[in-house]
């Protein structure tokens, strides 16, 4: 049974190599201790899309995945703040295994708000 607004669609994630190339030439790159966030505005408009690299450096493909879990669980609760046409490209260090979702949240949430600030400026 497909629930409508819980999944995580193709169309809100990025998948090629070469969007993913755009968004680090291109796009405004943001740390924290345990994130690093590439931010890049489309001019062609669309939903906004999410591309997370999760490397094994960060763990076993268990932790890997749940890193993965929490990141998409953030970016589908907060689309609708980040608008139209946005790309976004989150990469997790080591530590971010260590989180939980409040934790994940927290960080990804500065990242994206200093994102909105620099935009209204």
């Amino acid at each position: 049974m497909d629930r409508p607004g819980f999944g995580f669609p193709c169309t809100n994630r990025i998948r090629s190599s070469a969007e993913y190339g755009i968004l680090r030439n291109k796009g405004r790159k943001r740390h924290t201790r345990n994130f690093i966030l590439y931010l890049y505005v489309r001019e062609n408009g669309g939903p906004a899309r999410l591309g997370l690299t999760v490397s094994r450096k960060v763990g076993r493909a268990v932790t890997r995945n749940r890193v993965k879990r929490l990141v998409r669980e953030f970016f589908r609760l907060n689309q609708a703040c980040f608008g139209d046409g946005v790309d976004i490209s989150i990469i997790a260090k080591p530590g971010a295994a260590k989180l939980d979702f409040r934790e994940v949240c927290d960080e990804l949430f500065f990242l994206t708000r200093q994102k909105m600030v620099d935009k209204s400026s």
